[in-house]
């Protein structure tokens, strides 16, 4: 089943990728420093972004009925 479409993807791999890296960049990672242990929780998000634009499937989107793909792929 599929419920995630391109620019939905492609939105959600590019702030996946943003979200793991930033914490551990040297000239970002005073952004984070309050945060303590929870940078690792921002990483965890991005993962969980790029997990869902490489599946094509938003467990969320599914719970909300919502649909950003027009057409379902077999």
């Amino acid at each position: 089943m599929v419920n995630v479409g391109s620019l939905d993807r492609s939105l959600r791999f590019g702030a996946g990728i943003i979200l793991l890296v930033a914490p551990f960049v040297p000239q970002l990672a005073s952004l984070f420093a309050g945060l303590g242990d929870w940078k690792y929780a921002v990483s965890a998000a991005g993962v969980v972004l790029i997990g869902t634009a490489a599946l094509r499937f938003c467990p969320a989107y599914t719970l909300l009925g919502v649909r950003t793909c027009s057409v379902e792929r077999p």
